[in-house]
């Protein structure tokens, strides 16, 4: 089988590469020209060159290939719509349309959680709602553009589908474990470890291990029906106790404060003005959806696809703090399976 992996030098992408290799697959890698190739240096594979916004680029790359895995999305700058939604939107319509043309078998884009869009934010005390691939995008894009654009990507996907092309979507939460190599220095594990983060926010999010989420994709690949989404998610968790997680595994320390959801939105223009001259945790647009609990059910995934989250999120903490120690390489460790 040949395959052509967009995105294919990132987190999700490379670690999709290396799964396809050792699986037998002919392997046709899309990196931009100045991407960082450390994932697939060592890989059996084919490197091209190619951009979401050129589409002659995304044509030739697709050429002669039996499945499109679509993971390429911005992540630099994502929080400007002008930015963001050429490239993740617009982009996904070039993949889509060039896939349609060529008579591939199938693609399988890879969304994100994000692309729900955001839960309510509840009182207090009252039991969290879990949100499902039924969630309705219902964010504001100036406050959330990589949300929104991702939201638009899929909208993209939809409209091929109805083209005729088979297609399936993944959500994946967030993903933790070894490989995330643009994140190798801001990466909050390496904050908490290194004790530089002290401060935790009220709220929650789903939480997945890389290896569970490339498990999931092929899942997809092999059993999607055209045309759905798939949430791949393991532990909902608070922020508090992800850090304290994380301290757990790398010898950090845990958050000492807990700020409120709202008393962190208020400030989020004094944040944004920081944020041009420190290296702060997270980007300024993240802060609008503070206090929030992003829990999800990965119900679907499971009865429809087979396919359940092995891995724990401590073992996930322990790859990615290891693998961070690193200088960069392109090699990585085995995966590992650890049920729980």
């Amino acid at each position: 089988m040949k395959a052509l992996v967009t995105g294919a030098t990132g987190f999700i992408g490379g670690a999709l590469c290396r799964e396809l290799c050792a699986r037998g697959w002919q392997v046709r890698a899309l990196k931009r020209e100045n991407s960082l190739t450390t994932l697939l240096d060592a890989l059996p594979l084919e490197q091209v060159t190619g951009d979401l916004i050129q589409p002659d680029t995304i044509r030739a790359a697709i050429e002669g290939m039996d499945v499109v895995f679509h993971a390429a999305a911005l992540l630099r700058g994502r929080g400007d719509l002008a930015v963001a939604l050429p490239v993740t939107a617009e982009g996904t319509r070039t993949v889509a349309e060039a896939a349609r043309q060529a008579g591939v078998k199938r693609l399988v884009h890879v969304s994100s959680v994000a692309a729900l869009g955001t839960p309510a934010e509840l009182p207090v005390g009252t039991p969290q709602m879990l949100m499902d691939e039924t969630h309705t995008w219902n964010g504001d894009p100036q406050q959330w553009a990589y949300s929104y654009a991702k939201y638009r990507a899929e909208m993209e996907i939809q409209r091929a589908v109805a083209q005729g092309l088979d297609a399936v979507i993944v959500n994946p939460t967030i993903v933790i474990g070894a490989g995330d190599i643009y994140r190798q220095s801001s990466s909050i594990i390496q904050r908490v470890a290194r004790r530089k983060l002290h401060i935790s926010v009220d709220g929650g999010f789903n939480l997945i291990h890389i290896g569970d989420v490339v498990d999931g994709i092929l899942a997809a690949f092999e059993k999607g029906e055209t045309g759905e989404r798939y949430i791949l998610g393991n532990l909902n968790a608070t922020i508090t106790s992800y850090l304290k997680s994380i301290a757990n595994v790398t010898g950090g320390d845990p958050p000492g404060i807990v700020l409120p959801g709202g008393l962190v939105r208020s400030g989020i223009g004094v944040y944004r003005l920081a944020s041009r001259f420190f290296d702060l945790p997270v980007e300024p647009e993240m802060l609008h959806q503070a206090g929030k609990y992003f829990y999800v059910t990965n119900e679907k995934a499971a009865r429809k696809l087979g396919w359940e989250p092995r891995r724990t999120i401590e073992s996930a903490i322990r790859e990615a703090y290891e693998w961070f120690q690193l200088p960069l390489s392109p090699s990585l460790p085995s995966a590992k399976v650890e049920e729980g």
